[in-house]
């Protein structure tokens, strides 16, 4: 009966999406990373004159800021 729905969920800040969401959820995680750290390294190579050596150090740093973030919010896989 349309009285037995159960209400969708809003959606809170501790929710885990589930299926493809958990995918663009950890995808958007390490881009975003990447693209953040990054940016904040050629800065730091435009200050100092490194010649890339920080916009290197910035990706990496942020790919693993990603990976960090994925395991904190989807959990660890099982």
């Amino acid at each position: 009966m349309a009285g037995d729905q159960k209400p969708p969920s809003a959606g809170g800040p501790g929710d885990v999406p589930s299926g493809a969401g958990q995918g663009w959820t950890a995808l958007s995680y390490l881009i975003g990373g990447m693209l953040v750290w990054g940016f904040i390294g050629w800065l730091v190579d435009r200050w100092l004159d490194t010649g890339g050596i920080a916009t290197g150090i910035g990706i990496v740093l942020g790919m693993a800021g990603g990976i960090i973030l994925v395991v904190r919010r989807l959990g660890t896989p099982t």
